[in-house]
């Protein structure tokens, strides 16, 4: 269904599979109603039998006296007490547990759709908003489905039976009951149209907030060293007042509601108390029926002044609704293939054949580079910043698809083959290390869960991360803490490194692998990863010469074409690009731009 459609349309289709739940709430719901409106019905019975006694409604059921007429009148009322309070209970329980039900499934829905979502969009989105959708707006949702939806099916309920009821008992007279009803569903209508922007702007700015706390929660260490407290108080304060104000926007609106309503609700009423009075006067309206038609239009009526709260509640729900499932519809723009990828397949050659490639139109990160990587061997990029590197790293794990040419493994167009074989023969070692809240242990066996402990500690060795990790306070047990907090930039970087060798993927990518280790600690992971590399197909990003001089192949890229590619020494007898970073990182020249190469 698409995005422009009601999103009460779209969160009816997502339902389908709780549709039983939905009527049983509902019928609960009913009941409890009929159940609520009904005494009204035995104060006039009950006045009935006090005026007219024998002759009252209660002797036509062979009940003639009076005082059992009472009796029975009581024993009537305490079952309708007492089947209203059980039908409250049903209801309640099952709209509440629908509603934690759909809050569940909703939240994880659009959280495993996110994970299938391009890396794209999650550049076009922030953190904080998508926090956003997955907690407050799923929670908003979530409490009008707790409340609101029994309100709305009871109103309904309620002008259903007392309609009915008062055009069976008084049709000259009902039609003044409901006098005012048509008056407010119009108001209500154009309530509706006039505050759903609204909301969605308070949804707007509490994502702004959202985002915004994440961020500098995220960087709080920045925001002390630079003792930027004050002004990101400031930022905070501005962005908080933002919402303040959209939502006093939507409060002055939907506060107007309810006593413009309570105006309309008091000409029905008192239209009907008078009316219905003068023809009870006239002996044209059984006392009995007009204390009925008195307390069932005040039932009919009041509850009306709920209609402002309820409305609001579902455009506020509406409004989550809509950033919810526009994410749940949103399309992904890179279809997985059908073909799988065996280890043997990883083991091929990679070809970047002809490829080109721009974030932003106009303005290619790629240009025509067409290159091979040998199966077992150890091929590495450099380059200046923006030159294309990592680029390179998000085509071969399929984070994007090139505008031009085709990347290939074992022959095959990466865009054939499934997303998940090809990434699960691919270990990554990023330059921003991602570490989660959990143990050492955990975050070495995040790649392969029911991994034994002989080798995740041999992972650690190999990536030169056991030593340190045994002196931590709990050893392989210590908690990182958030995003590894706990531990330096070299030791959260070793235990990335320790967590893509215990994948024993075929392909390994080194991106700026060892920028945060010091000099020592990267020759021994050099030798470590030159040990094992006979087994692995190489890719290694690097700004430090030293990491990749033993490199099968190195080429350097400058503006998204290859401008040099050999080994170390050949390079560096070329006198080129390569040579020239070469003498600036070894100290025996001064910087020079690569691109003079």
């Amino acid at each position: 269904m698409p995005a422009s459609s009601s999103p009460l349309r779209r969160l009816w289709r997502y339902t389908r599979p709780y549709r039983a739940h939905v009527i049983l709430a509902t019928v609960w719901s009913v009941l409890n109603k009929a159940m609520d409106i009904a005494p009204p019905f035995l104060i006039g019975i009950a006045i009935d039998v006090v005026v007219r006694r024998e002759g009252s409604f209660l002797a036509g059921t062979g009940i003639t006296d009076p005082r059992m007429q009472l009796v029975a009148l009581a024993g009537l009322t305490l079952a309708v007490w007492a089947l209203e309070s059980l039908f409250e209970y049903l209801a309640k329980v099952a709209w509440r547990n629908l509603a934690q039900t759909i809050q569940h499934e909703l939240r994880v829905d659009t959280y495993a759709k996110l994970q299938e979502l391009d890396v794209e969009f999650f550049e076009r989105r922030t953190t904080g908003d998508l926090i956003a959708v997955l907690n407050d707006d799923v929670n908003q949702l979530e409490r009008f489905l707790d409340v609101g939806a029994n309100e709305v099916i009871q109103m309904a309920t309620t002008v259903v039976l007392i309609g009915a009821a008062f055009f069976a008992i008084a049709p000259g007279v009902a039609w003044l009951a409901f006098l005012p009803i048509p008056l407010i569903a119009g108001g209500s209508f154009r309530f509706q149209r006039t505050i759903e922007p609204r909301y969605a702007a308070v949804r707007e700015e509490a994502a702004s907030i959202s985002a915004l706390l994440s961020t500098n929660l995220g960087g709080i260490a920045t925001i002390k060293a630079f003792t930027a407290e004050a002004r990101e108080v400031e930022r905070i304060a501005a962005a908080s007042d933002a919402y303040r104000r959209a939502n006093r926007s939507a409060i002055t609106l939907s506060s107007a509601f309810s006593p413009l309503i309570r105006i309309a609700i008091l000409v029905g009423f008192t239209a009907t108390l008078v009316w219905g009075g003068f023809l009870a006067l006239d002996g044209r309206l059984n006392v009995g029926l007009y204390s009925v038609m008195v307390f069932l239009t005040q039932r009919l009526l009041w509850p009306l002044t709920r209609l402002g709260e309820t409305f609001d509640l579902y455009q506020r729900a509406m409004a989550s609704t809509r950033r919810i499932l526009d994410i749940v519809d949103t399309t992904i723009d890179l279809p997985d293939g059908e073909l799988p990828v065996t280890r043997a397949d990883a083991m091929s050659p990679i070809r970047f054949e002809h490829v080109s490639f721009a974030y932003v139109p106009g303005f290619r990160v790629l240009d025509d580079l067409h290159l091979t990587v040998e199966p077992g061997s150890t091929t590495a990029f450099v380059g200046p910043t923006g030159s294309g590197k990592t680029t390179i790293v998000k085509l071969l794990l399929r984070f994007y698809d090139p505008d031009d040419g085709a990347v290939t493994l074992a022959g095959t167009d990466l865009r054939d083959v499934r997303r998940g074989d090809l990434r699960r023969q691919i270990a990554l070692v990023g330059q921003d290390v991602y570490l989660f809240g959990g143990t050492v242990r955990d975050n070495i066996a995040y790649g392969v869960p029911d991994a034994s402990r002989r080798d995740i500690e041999n992972a650690a060795r190999a990536a030169e991360a056991h030593e340190f990790i045994t002196e931590l306070p709990d050893g392989y047990d210590t908690v990182v803490g958030e995003r590894g907090q706990k531990l330096s930039g070299g030791q959260r970087q070793r235990l990335s490194i320790a967590r893509a060798l215990l994948t024993d993927a075929p392909i390994m990518i080194l991106d700026e692998a060892t920028s945060a280790v010091d000099n020592e600690t990267e020759a021994a992971i050099q030798r470590s990863l030159r040990a094992v590399a006979h087994r692995r197909t190489m890719i290694v990003i690097a700004h430090r010469l030293s990491t990749i001089r033993h490199a099968d192949a190195i080429h350097v890229l400058v503006d998204g074409r290859i401008v040099e590619s050999g080994r170390h020494e050949e390079l560096v007898a070329a006198g080129g690009a390569y040579a020239q970073l070469w003498r600036v990182q070894t100290g025996e020249g001064a910087s020079i731009d690569p691109r003079r190469g």
